[in-house]
């Protein structure tokens, strides 16, 4: 694969949501996020000190998607070291959660709008712990110096735009009365234009500023959260805080196409997903394919079928059961799950394999698979510094507004992590004390020749790893520019029959599929949010690119600009 190629159809536009610089850059979901990273990265910050900015900085613009009371995963690579680590800051199940939380007195699951709103719904959220963990161990400025631009943008207020509004119109009816004041004035909700100052989230980023990540981990903030989380009949109490842990782990690693594809590790499903699916994209040479072609399109939505019923027999936090790992990536296994193309007819006996034949050195569980999976919001950024350094981060309430429940006196929301897990009973991946739950976030990193070539990544819950998948393959089957890969319409599909799709697919796609037994959603909807930079090593420049979905754009640092 000649990545000179690639790099000689990037376009070399600098405006809207391309930028092109030969020192740094940021990309984010939020303008004001990437401007504050790019600032930090000028006043001698590097990428992770950037990126720990951006998140208290999309704290501020966008409330309902990430937090203080989110969870997430960072990915960190060190250019000196050439070294790459995860930072675990995904929520965990409280210790006093309990197997049945989500069941009604008949063992039947109660209905997603009513089990994710409650105060069983809130994980112990894990992110700012990793970004405590993060700053200490690779940045340059301090926890107080990261939490400083989004306390002055919090104080200035945010002009409410389009997401916002998206937001408020769609899900305002799973907001808790705190949050419906804020969000809701006078019981009027927030209008595109009118700006709107968050005074109580600014006393949480002064406290936190103040007394640090301690404060929410048991301190003041932190009894405030668990006094509400009771309030709501949850599970979460001040000693779930208090001991909760951000992981430092080794990442998953796999080559797809003469490329290098770092991913996280489990409980992250995400990254096993995407591993698991380019390498039997890898097996089928989609590359022969035309972009638009009917036939790429069905091999992407019957391989995420296939990935999408191993990811639900067989994920889980790896703590508590053994994973196959080695026998779902196993080259004669991937063989097995090849058979299960036609390219006549959806195969409608699509089920998980045997991965542990081989590997051997692991035991089944015993326990069922998950049933089904729920949609969800979430955001991702990325930062790159003059010195190679990359980090990036997929963060989290998990749904749109998380549970709906807003801290009093501290004006942010808690997530609903809690329905990562299934809510039935006795499966690898259901409700138990001190466990976490499998999660789709997929910060990704590819490298060339022992060089970064490309970093990405993307929210939307379980279609995450499908927006990943689609933008690299776009670039590297198809060397695409990197804007151009990311707006290029993508389906997303689980394991039946139907599809959901972005404006822009190929009329002739829907037909022939529809024809081998798929099913359409009515409508159109944009999915995920791609932000991702591109490594130009023969002139020494970085390409960023954001994904119009949302408002976000990559700001670019140029040495000239540099403190």
């Amino acid at each position: 694969m000649n990545v000179q190629n690639i790099i000689k159809n990037q376009k070399r536009e600098n405006e809207g949501q391309r930028a092109w610089a030969d020192a740094g850059m940021t990309a984010s979901a939020t303008a004001e996020a990437s401007k504050i990273g790019a600032e930090v990265l000028k006043s001698g910050g590097n990428a992770m000190d950037a990126l720990a900015a951006m998140q208290f900085a999309l704290a501020v613009s966008e409330p309902f998607n990430t937090g203080l009371g989110a969870s997430g995963f960072i990915v960190y690579y060190d250019a000196k070291k050439q070294e790459t680590k995860v930072i675990h800051g995904h929520s965990k199940a409280p210790k006093n959660a309990r197997k049945n939380i989500f069941v009604d007195e008949n063992q039947d699951v109660i209905p997603f709008l009513e089990r994710s709103t409650p105060g069983t719904a809130v994980a112990i959220p894990g992110i700012l712990k990793a970004f405590d963990q993060a700053i200490k161990l690779y940045g340059r400025k301090t926890w107080g110096e990261a939490i400083e631009p989004a306390i002055r943008l919090s104080e200035e207020g945010i002009e409410v735009n389009d997401l916002w509004v998206t937001a408020i119109e769609r899900f305002g009816n799973r907001l808790g009365e705190e949050a419906r004041s804020f969000f809701f004035p006078d019981d009027v909700p927030l209008t595109k234009g009118e700006r709107v100052v968050n005074e109580d989230l600014t006393n949480a980023l002064k406290e936190l500023q103040k007394n640090g990540a301690d404060s929410f981990y048991g301190g003041t903030i932190g009894k405030a959260i668990a006094e509400e989380v009771q309030k709501f009949k949850g599970c979460l109490v001040l000693e779930d805080l208090i001991d909760y842990e951000a992981e430092i782990a080794k990442p998953l690693q796999a080559t797809y196409k003469e490329f290098d594809v770092i991913v996280p590790s489990p409980p992250n499903g995400g990254g096993f997903a995407l591993l698991y699916m380019l390498k039997l994209l890898e097996k089928l040479n989609i590359g022969q394919y035309n972009v638009r072609s009917w036939e790429k399109y069905y091999l992407i939505a019957e391989t995420l079928r296939i990935m999408t019923a191993d990811k639900l027999t067989f994920m889980t936090d790896p703590s508590f059961y053994d994973i196959p790992l080695e026998g779902l990536l196993h080259p004669d296994y991937l063989d097995e799950r090849i058979r299960l193309y036609n390219f006549t007819f959806r195969n409608d006996k699509i089920a998980a394999g045997n991965p542990w034949k081989y590997d051997k050195d692991k035991k089944p569980s015993g326990l069922k698979a998950q049933t089904f999976e729920i949609g969800s919001e979430t955001t991702h950024f990325v930062a790159v510094d003059e010195e190679g350094n990359i980090a990036m981060c997929t963060s989290s309430l998990e749904h749109n507004f998380g549970s709906g429940i807003m801290v009093p006196g501290y004006g942010f929301l808690l997530n609903n992590d809690m329905t990562d897990f299934d809510p039935s009973i006795g499966g690898v991946n259901s409700v138990e004390a001190n466990k976490y739950p499998v999660s789709m976030k997929t910060p990704t990193l590819v490298f060339k020749d022992g060089k970064p070539f490309l970093t990405l990544g993307s929210p939307g819950g379980p279609t995450i790893v499908a927006s990943v998948l689609q933008t690299l393959i776009h670039v590297i089957n198809y060397e695409m520019d990197l804007k151009d890969a990311i707006e290029e319409p993508r389906i997303f599909n689980g394991t039946g029959p139907l599809i959901w799709w972005e404006e822009g697919l190929p009329e002739e796609v829907r037909q022939v599929l529809e024809k081998m037994n798929y099913q359409f959603d009515e409508i159109a909807l944009p999915m995920g949010n791609v932000q991702a930079v591109l490594f130009d090593h023969q002139s020494n420049q970085l390409y960023g690119a954001s994904d119009s979905s949302r408002p976000g754009i990559p700001v670019g640092v140029n040495k000239s600009e540099l403190n």
